[in-house]
């Protein structure tokens, strides 16, 4: 047998993802290439390692348990690339962070800086809902989480990054009259409301506003990422709550607009928490301190333009 280690890398994405095109997304190679590959490295098993039933990708028994094997070859070459800079005296390890969907336009700000002083550390951010961030980190599967609203059932140590605020937009072309703005509930319940998925805290956040004031709301509509929600208020289908955050450029491209409402902005905090009962790993530990000592030179360098637009 002589599969690769790039092969195995490719083949275990593929079977904790069970898609080609998704595993191809997360690795940044084209499909076709990511198939190739795993065509070369079945060749090389005479039991098939995946399975296709309907159109959705399988991975048979056999193919779990040589995931497995790939998952701890791939661990101890990690571990030796991290010996190596050790003994040569680099910080060296890997720094697993899952973030809330939102926290895209947050997260990269704090570790572009740390990651470029220390390329012996090796960064996997993952990016989904809150549901399956506090998922992650209650099965210590990460080191960090970033949220927005701290988990109520988890012991967390948290540093708090940056303020979050949520805002009620709507696209440019929209013209809604000062009476109608100055009556929140005549807004509302005469406006179709675009709504994140279920688990999204920015979804949790409009809920409770629009509970907290007794609304009743008309048809809506969900959508699964901030960015499809984006889309669908810029092209006239409704308003949302959104985090001025993730509108920047639709601001500045006169896209979208901030509807003045009274009761908004929401305000909440970007946290980064880790689990209290956790044993950080040097690298994890560094990037604490590199947060703690460098947090608001980061914030007045990457996000003081928010000041302009906040009400």
């Amino acid at each position: 047998m002589h599969y690769t280690l790039h092969q195995l890398q490719i083949f275990l994405k593929i079977s904790k993802l069970e898609s080609i095109t998704k595993a191809s997304e997360e690795l940044h190679l084209t499909q076709p290439a990511v198939s190739i590959q795993l065509k070369n490295f079945q060749e090389q098993f005479p039991i098939p390692l995946t399975e296709v039933v309907g159109r959705k990708l399988f991975i048979t028994d056999f193919g779990k348990e040589i995931a497995i094997a790939a998952e701890k070859i791939i661990n101890e070459v990690h571990a030796i690339n991290h010996k190596t800079l050790s003994y040569q005296g680099q910080l060296s390890g890997r720094l697993k962070i899952s973030i809330v969907s939102t926290g895209k336009y947050v997260m990269p700000y704090f570790l572009s800086e740390f990651i470029n002083q220390n390329e012996g550390v090796e960064l996997e951010i993952d990016v989904t809902n809150k549901s399956k961030v506090i998922e992650s980190l209650e099965l210590n599967k990460v080191d960090f989480a970033l949220v927005s609203v701290l988990p109520k059932k988890l012991k967390v140590n948290k540093i708090a990054l940056m303020p979050n605020e949520l805002y009620l937009v709507g696209n440019n072309q929209l013209n809604i009259s000062n009476d109608k703005l100055n009556n929140s509930k005549n807004l509302f319940e005469n406006t179709q409301l675009i709504y994140r998925e279920q688990g999204s805290a920015t979804r949790k956040a409009m809920e409770t506003f629009i509970g907290k004031n007794l609304f009743s709301t008309q048809k809506n509509i969900e959508l699964t990422s901030n960015e499809a929600v984006k889309q669908a208020v810029i092209s006239g289908l409704g308003c949302s709550i959104m985090p001025l955050i993730g509108i920047k450029n639709e601001l500045l491209n006169k896209d979208l607009q901030i509807l003045p409402v009274k009761g908004l902005p929401i305000s909440t905090t970007w946290n980064l928490i880790w689990l209290a009962s956790k044993n950080l790993s040097p690298a994890a530990e560094a990037y604490l301190n590199f947060i703690k000592t460098n947090k608001e030179e980061m914030i007045h360098k990457n996000f003081s333009w928010i000041h302009q637009y906040t009400i």
